[in-house]
C-alpha cells in the first residue's frame, strides 16, 4: 500500500469502522502486526483511528491477535 497520500483523506473517510475487516486487513502485516504510517502512507490522525479500530476488532474477535505463519 505504499502511497504518499493518506488512503482515508483521499477517499474522504472520516470514520474507520472496526467491523470493516477487509479494509483493516490492508493495514496489518502477514504476522498480524499493525503496519506503521510510514509504510502505509496514512496520516497521523487516521493512523491513530486505524490503531483503535484494529485493536477493537481484535477484542471483538473479528481479527486475530497473531496470525499463524506456516513454514
Amino acid at each position: 500500500m505504499k502511497n504518499k497520500d493518506c488512503y482515508f483523506c483521499s477517499n474522504n473517510i472520516n470514520y474507520i469502522d472496526y467491523k470493516n475487516v477487509d479494509l483493516l486487513k490492508k493495514f496489518i502485516s502477514e504476522s498480524g502486526k499493525i503496519l506503521a504510517g510510514r509504510t502505509t502512507g496514512t496520516c497521523a490522525k487516521h493512523q491513530r483511528k486505524l490503531k483503535k479500530a484494529i485493536k477493537r476488532a481484535r477484542i471483538m474477535a473479528l481479527l486475530p491477535f497473531v496470525a499463524r505463519i506456516t513454514r
